[in-house]
């Protein structure tokens, strides 16, 4: 995935629309947290194994792949808005987290999750 491409083609797109004026961080952020709920909906009332890809309708994997499309679409607009270089602060979180959630303290241990 080149992430810099993508942003380019969703800036222009944006621009195309006459949308700049919708993408604030603050909008963004509040689509985002929209399309993260419509995604929550396709799996709020299955159980852990329904969940599973095998186990879906493909109506619902498609809804789950467009779900997941909007999400990402949203993250890029709000990190470009932001000018935040998200491969760098991906990589840097996974640092973090491997600082914080060692192999030894979290193998088995789910509570650490």
């Amino acid at each position: 995935m080149n992430i810099e491409k993508l942003q380019a083609r969703l800036a222009d797109f944006a621009k195309e629309r006459d949308w700049e004026q919708f993408h604030s961080p603050k909008n963004l952020s509040m689509a985002l947290a929209g399309e993260v709920g419509e995604l929550l909906e396709i799996f709020q009332w299955l159980s852990e194994e329904q969940s599973q890809r095998s186990a879906l309708t493909d109506k619902q994997l498609a809804a789950a792949t467009e779900e997941l499309a909007d999400i990402l679409i949203y993250a890029l607009r709000l990190a470009d808005r932001l000018d935040i270089n998200l491969e760098e602060a991906i990589s840097k979180k996974i640092d973090k987290n491997a600082l914080r959630y060692t192999v030894e303290a979290s193998r088995g241990n789910s509570a650490k999750r």
